[in-house]
């Protein structure tokens, strides 16, 4: 069923773009930094080679930091989504440019920042805003910190992610 996931978005993907009068290959090969360092975060990756691309091109698909792919993103996930049990439901993430590895490898820094931070103050973190999917990956990037938690607290647009001290019980002897 997966396969078939993978491949039902690479054909999405593939004719949004030829609506757009963009003609290039999209690959599923996940990089490896999804799949080693971030626990395989955003289920399937869809790559849209960007090789025989004018520069107008990469730019319009990119967009301004990262937007357009955000929102092709949003787009695919909620278009092959729709009617899904949260269960059964996959998830893309689309990358260009390398445009994700590169945002993935700043939000792990700012992760790091926040986990010194507290772990030297003792006091929370409470991270500059950021959308609900680079929050999930904070989460992840963070997980296995057993000397942290991280939760998410406001409403969106103002929602932020906040890396405190974790609240350990105390071992009770009965």
């Amino acid at each position: 069923m997966s396969e078939s996931n993978v491949q039902r978005g690479q054909e999405w993907l593939s004719n949004l773009l030829g609506h757009l009068g963009v003609e290039t290959p999209v690959s599923i090969d996940k990089p490896d930094i999804a799949q080693t360092k971030f626990r395989d975060f955003g289920g399937f990756w869809l790559t849209i080679d960007d090789s025989g691309l004018s520069p107008e091109q990469v730019d319009l698909l990119i967009g301004n930091n990262g937007r357009m792919l955000d929102a092709i993103q949003y787009l695919i996930n909620s278009t092959l989504n729709l009617g899904k049990d949260k269960e059964a439901r996959t998830a893309y993430t689309i990358e260009m440019s390398d445009v994700r590895v590169n945002r993935y490898e700043e939000l792990t820094q700012l992760a790091d920042k926040a986990a010194q931070s507290v772990r030297e103050t003792g006091q929370e973190y409470v991270m500059p805003p950021i959308n609900s999917a680079e929050r999930r990956l904070v989460h992840t990037i963070l997980f296995d910190e057993s000397d942290l938690e991280t939760v998410s607290r406001g409403q969106e647009p103002d929602r932020r992610l906040v890396v405190m001290l974790a609240a350990h019980e105390d071992a009770q002897d009965d």
